[in-house]
């Protein structure tokens, strides 16, 4: 590890990991600082489903999957429940269950070797005459350009920007799976509790149940819906293996999503690229990352990579933004109810 970069990148999730591949192939001989603050102690706080954006997304970079990160069972369809209802559709999808923390590994093992990896978390982060200074534990590195992949909670959008997008506090539990009848996958909804969506995802002898709730009484929240989910289900989860909870962004306009400026550069959820619909934001991290590295492919200069950059994430901001427009059909209950009583696109299972 040196004490000057030309690139730093706070995060290490599918954005950082994949943007630092993706820059070394197309700005080769860059000094590139990777900074990894997830251990497992401080893990991201996910189900641990790649969706079909993200499975595309793979097929683009010419990247598979290793076996070892897989999690039985794998997901075909979503059971989806309107607790204030008491209402289930079932809708077709395809989902590869799977172990988070080992996917994010993966994709850092990936990395070419010239690129520093620093496992710890940057305290601190400002700017200077010849670039920014950053704090990794007691020492200090500075780099010409920063990238914040560091999602929801990310201190380089913090520091440098005033910009507040919409967060929640997302909570999940695991419990030793008792009842191989419950479905693979469901999400919950349930307005007594909370406006956005929740989940249970089976994943091999463990059972996940979690969900997005506002930062004010969001445990108290958390838990209520749970016993409401276990008195509809005719269940109890039980006594939890482990808690989890972190920030999880959800845009609602716009001018949430924002790419950087001054040099500094914004990927994945900390851009705000993340489904305001269903939260899943890895084909977008993983998109992102790509077109950032293609930006600095083309120039040295931090104005004319931000402006390609802005320009190539046009395509990816309207589509998230169709996201904002479906979660106002989704987190509507009259709407939701007329979505559901209609059975549009749902699938009827065997009994």
């Amino acid at each position: 590890m040196t004490d000057k970069y030309d690139v730093a990148i706070i995060g290490a999730g599918p954005a950082g990991a994949v943007f630092a591949k993706e820059l070394i192939r197309n700005a080769p001989g860059l000094q590139v600082l990777l900074v990894d603050g997830q251990c497992e102690h401080s893990k991201k706080v996910c189900g641990g489903l790649l969706a079909p954006d993200a499975q595309e997304m793979f097929a683009k970079l010419g990247l598979t999957l290793p076996t070892d990160i897989l999690a039985d069972p794998q997901i075909f369809d979503v059971e989806t429940i309107d607790l204030a209802k008491k209402r289930v559709r079932n809708y077709q999808r395809h989902y590869l269950n799977m172990d988070r923390y080992a996917f994010d590994k993966w994709l850092v093992s990936l990395i070419p070797q010239c690129v520093d990896v620093h496992n710890g978390r940057c305290t601190k982060l400002c700017r200077d005459a010849d670039g920014f200074t950053l704090m990794l534990g007691d020492k200090v590195v500075k780099a010409r350009f920063l990238v914040g992949a560091d999602g929801a909670s990310s201190l380089v959008h913090r520091t440098f920007f005033k910009d507040k997008p919409m967060k929640y506090v997302a909570i999940q539990q695991h419990f030793a799976c008792k009842n191989p009848a419950l479905p693979p996958y469901s999400c919950i909804f349930d307005p007594e509790t909370s406006d956005s969506c929740s989940w249970t995802i089976r994943k091999e002898n463990c059972i996940i149940f979690g969900g997005a709730f506002h930062k004010k009484n969001c445990r108290a929240a958390f838990e209520k819906q749970k016993q409401r989910l276990e008195a509809y289900l005719g269940l109890s989860f039980g006594a939890p293996i482990k808690t989890e909870a972190c920030l999880v962004t959800s845009p609602r306009k716009w001018k949430h999503f924002n790419v950087g400026g001054g040099d500094v550069f914004l990927i994945g959820e900390a851009a705000g690229f993340i489904s305001a619909s269903s939260f899943e934001g890895i084909s977008s991290a993983l998109l992102s990352a790509r077109l950032l590295a293609e930006a600095f492919g083309k120039s040295g200069d931090g104005r004319q990579i931000l402006r390609a950059y802005e320009k190539s994430t046009k395509k990816l901001k309207f589509k998230l933004y169709t996201k904002i427009q479906k979660r106002k059909v989704l987190c509507s209950p009259f709407l939701r109810g007329l979505v559901m009583k209609s059975g549009i696109r749902s699938m009827k299972k065997y009994t």
